[in-house]
């Protein structure tokens, strides 16, 4: 007797791994600008974006991926397609990081969404080690901005690429935990596994 459900589980198989093969090809053909992988986390889901230059974006499972995904298109390619294996080494750091045996990234990163003042703080940011933090006022101090402590929150903001560029680490006066693209509670639990914040 034919088993139908077995014929279909076969069939998506196939038809994944065929999409896959696809991917991975066309990937390999240079036919794609902005390659999208997902992983899970202890923070929920991510999506990174990567492209010839390195890891342009990270999504968290909060924001909106759609939105997201149509703003790399205008602004990177609209040549965007899921091709998980063009991201492996992207998900391998993080979840070395996840795991606790990763405290520096060793990632190529296409800064193209950052504005040049947003590269500017964020490069500082880069500078905020795994286990330390910095205050906005902080912030702006090594940017020779001692004002602008503001402009560097919203900054921190919009950083596309969060978690590897850590803009976690920055925190407010006192050491208030205050805004965080991410939520506060992602923010809490990523300075709490670097050691920065006591359980």
């Amino acid at each position: 007797m034919i088993n139908l459900k077995r014929l279909a589980f076969d069939a998506d198989r196939r038809a994944a791994a065929a999409s896959d093969g696809l991917a991975d090809r066309a990937a390999a053909s240079g036919l794609v600008d902005v390659a999208l992988g997902d992983m899970d986390s202890p923070i929920g889901r991510l999506t990174v974006a990567v492209t010839a230059r390195g890891l342009v974006r990270v999504i968290f499972a909060s924001e909106d991926r759609e939105q997201e995904v149509e703003e790399l298109a205008r602004r990177v390619s609209p040549r965007i397609l899921e091709a998980p294996a063009v991201t492996d080494d992207v998900r391998r750091e993080l979840d070395a990081y996840f795991a606790g045996d990763l405290h520096r990234f060793h990632l190529p990163l296409d800064r193209r969404l950052m504005s040049p003042f947003t590269r500017e703080v964020l490069r500082a940011t880069e500078r905020v080690g795994y286990g330390g933090l910095a205050t906005y006022g902080e912030v702006a101090a090594r940017i020779g901005r001692p004002r602008a402590a503001r402009a560097v929150g919203a900054a921190l903001g919009s950083n596309p690429i969060p978690i590897v560029v850590p803009c976690h680490r920055v925190v407010g006066a006192g050491g208030r935990l205050t805004g965080y693209a991410g939520g506060l509670p992602r923010k809490e639990f990523l300075l709490t596994l670097e050691g920065s914040l006591a359980v």
